[in-house]
């Protein structure tokens, strides 16, 4: 059974039916559309995206933990409001926050760090919606935008002034995470892939 690309449905709406949903949806100013594509029998992320997503995480939560943080890997939900004060909730492939996390939260608010793990179908809302409504967030320290096809990691950094700048590593570098007290390599999230 087929379910239309976008459906208009209310921020509470979406919220309450989210949790029943057989499918993960993101709601973005009164629309929903699901994560991996229209049907259930569609594929999610590939191989590699998976294990770039599980590489970043997995360096970053023991380092969470000493700092009292959270991190988490494609499940958790972050909401925000744009600059146009249109209410969006994306999944993050990965995302870490310090802000105090109910065991049962299915949402969080103020994230320090968020990554985005290309892939062809959410690439073009990566590279332009999310990193609009992301650097939005007033908490939000450092966004990743990383490639899956190829060692390159794009990061959008907070500067001290609150502006934001932007880098591109490829091959190797390192990003400073002073927020968890750690750097990530790109051999830390490439380990594995190639």
């Amino acid at each position: 059974m087929s379910e239309p690309a976008y459906q208009h449905m209310t921020e509470e709406d979406y919220l309450a039916s989210e949790e029943l949903s057989p499918v993960k949806r993101e709601y973005v100013g009164g629309y929903v559309y699901a994560l991996h594509g229209d049907t259930l029998a569609q594929a999610g992320a590939s191989s590699r995206h998976g294990e770039i997503t599980l590489n970043i995480a997995g360096n970053l939560q023991p380092l969470a933990r000493k700092k009292h943080c959270k991190v988490y890997a494609s499940d958790m939900r972050v909401n925000c409001t744009t600059p146009v004060g249109k209410r969006v909730y994306y999944y993050p492939d990965v995302v870490a926050t310090c802000e105090r996390v109910d065991g049962k939260a299915a949402s969080i608010s103020a994230p320090s760090l968020i990554v985005e793990v290309l892939s062809p179908r959410t690439r073009h809302t990566d590279l332009t919606d999310k990193i609009w409504a992301y650097t939005s967030l007033a908490s939000l320290q450092t966004y990743l935008i990383v490639e899956a096809d190829t060692r390159l990691v794009r990061a959008i950094e907070r500067q001290p002034d609150d502006s934001w700048s932007e880098r591109e590593l490829s091959d190797t570098g390192e990003i400073e995470l002073p927020y968890l007290g750690a750097m990530l390599t790109l051999d830390d999230v490439y380990d594995g892939v190639f």
